[in-house]
């Protein structure tokens, strides 16, 4: 039987069309989706702004790691929800001045049914922080990332 290698390293392609100022339209593989800015900020609500677009991935991000190391440590997750809430310093944004860290924290509160020991969820809670690849970007970038668990057990 041939052992097929799974490749470490991949070259990622995205796509930006931008028929406004202010909509970008975002193909990647055989997905689209749109990020664009609120009206009151001359766009046309069509999507998430830039950086919703980036907490939104960390929430994602941290969906799918934290699902992969639940079952990495055989724990069973029956339900989850990440909420977010982030701290922007928009004065770059607004070109008002050069910010070094327009995110200085982000807090997610992630919410998890299950009937996993707690040592158990610790383990799965270790290795989120080491595996999460947006969660690393933006720690890196001088951003506090607050994670509060709610672990309920039925």
């Amino acid at each position: 039987m041939v052992t097929v290698k799974e490749k470490t390293t991949v070259t990622q392609r995205i796509r930006g069309n931008c028929p406004t100022h202010s909509r970008t339209e975002i193909s990647v593989r055989d997905v689209k989706t749109v990020v664009d800015e609120p009206k009151e900020r001359e766009g046309t609500n069509m999507g998430p702004t830039p950086t919703e677009t980036m907490v939104a991935a960390l929430i994602a991000c941290t969906n799918v790691i934290t699902h992969k190391c639940a079952k990495k440590h055989g724990v069973e997750l029956k339900a989850m929800t990440v909420d977010a809430e982030s701290t922007f310093d928009r004065r770059g944004a607004q070109l008002l001045e050069e910010i070094e860290v327009p995110f200085p924290k982000i807090r997610l509160v992630i919410n998890v049914t299950t009937e996993a020991r707690e040592a158990d969820m610790e383990k799965v809670k270790a290795d989120l922080h080491r595996f999460c690849p947006v969660s690393k970007v933006i720690r890196n970038s001088g951003t506090q990332v607050e994670e509060v668990w709610n672990v309920t057990r039925p």
